[in-house]
């Protein structure tokens, strides 16, 4: 049967990140939440999400299917459970679908996957750890990179790594062939350190554990990392970063503190960017915007930004920053809290035609194109904001 991770309309609590992409895509430890049930379960796993988004992923099969609620985390307890579901039978947990079984080959759309199209349902007990807000990416960071750790050391063979300068617990350290390393300092008594084929980590460089570092991306000169961080793929970085996900092809090239945030893709941090990652009054950060009600974050919360989105030299944001889509972020003193889609400068809005111009260069420069498709979603959501 095929497995499809669905989308529900609580999707839209995790703005920004799914304004441009399915819950499944979104990244935390090594892989992100559609590759690790890939990897979990041996199969290709197909995606449900709304129509605007739909057409960015494969055509589901026909036939009978097995769907997954995509905000929750694969984990094999969790994976066990699902596949002993039958036909008809869903996992339910406080009325929401976990997971179900469809008993015929009928389609299934966005939003009417609940729990009453089920004959069967069946309470889910276990514990399930869920991204449904967009800091649980940060928060669930730590507990993801070990998890993630030992499913490499046990899927992968590796050389043992002979532990040059120092290194600290070189057992927790797994480099795979391709990447490169200069004159660096790597402590992994804290936790597991992965780094992917064809990164680079240049002079100077030092990386405390938990940390993972995506395919193609590079650690400059004398960059600080603190543990739990992972940087996706093909990224440029560089300054100070702790407990931070950037999720692929985004650029922190440049001196300055990423903190307890949250970085899209097709980013770029302008050199000195820094965010604050405490109150003042050391007070809990909640989050009003976006949200239907004010929701606590935690005492720390720092950057959220979404796809496409820079910021200017030596940018400033404040404590549970939320930056939207498409924003090219720039001004005088402390951005604002809330910077919505296609935000020019703090106030402004972006003209269309020239974001994406904007857009299409940055992408030019990793040797991408914008396509059609995404040129298809950047206009949905340009205009929902018109309205």
């Amino acid at each position: 049967m095929t497995l499809i991770l669905f989308d529900t309309p609580g999707r839209k609590l995790l703005y920004p990140f799914t304004s441009t992409h399915a819950i499944a895509d979104i990244r935390t430890g090594i892989f992100t939440i559609k590759e690790r049930w890939e990897k979990l379960t041996g199969q290709q796993v197909y995606i449900l999400t709304e129509p605007y988004l739909q057409t960015k992923y494969p055509a589901i099969p026909s036939g009978k299917k097995v769907f997954v609620n995509a905000s929750v985390i694969g984990e094999q307890s969790v994976v066990s459970q699902i596949m002993n579901l039958r036909a008809d039978e869903a996992l339910v947990k406080d009325g929401e679908v976990i997971a179900g079984v469809s008993s015929t080959a009928d389609e299934w759309g966005f939003g009417a996957i609940i729990a009453e199209k089920f004959k069967t349902r069946i309470p889910c007990t276990l514990e399930l750890k869920r991204i449904k807000y967009p800091w649980d990416i940060f928060l669930l960071n730590r507990d993801m990179l070990h998890h993630d750790f030992k499913w490499v050391k046990e899927n992968h063979e590796q050389q043992p790594v002979v532990a040059p300068y120092g290194w600290v617990a070189p057992e927790n350290i797994f480099i795979e062939d391709g990447a490169i390393l200069s004159h660096c300092f790597i402590n992994a008594s804290g936790g597991p350190v992965y780094l992917a084929s064809d990164t680079v980590i240049m002079e100077g460089c030092m990386i405390r554990g938990p940390f993972a570092m995506g395919r193609g991306s590079t650690l400059k000169m004398g960059t600080r990392i603190y543990g739990a961080t992972t940087i996706g793929p093909c990224c440029m970085v560089g300054g100070e970063i702790k407990n931070a996900v950037i999720m692929g092809y985004s650029n922190k090239a440049h001196d300055g503190y990423l903190g307890d945030s949250v970085i899209g893709e097709w980013c770029n941090l302008g050199a000195g960017t820094s965010n604050s990652n405490v109150r003042n009054d050391a007070g809990m950060v909640y989050m009003n915007k976006g949200q239907s009600d004010r929701v606590a974050i935690g005492l720390k919360c720092g950057l959220l930004m979404g796809d496409y989105s820079r910021s200017a030299i030596n940018t400033s944001f404040n404590t549970g920053t939320f930056a939207g889509v498409s924003a090219n972020i720039f001004g005088q003193g402390f951005a604002p809290k809330y910077l919505p889609d296609f935000t020019w400068g703090f106030s402004q809005r972006y003209i269309f035609e020239k974001a994406i111009e904007h857009i299409a260069n940055w992408k030019k420069l990793k040797a991408h194109d914008l396509t059609s498709t995404d040129i298809h979603i950047l206009e949905h959501l340009y205009k929902q904001i018109m309205l």
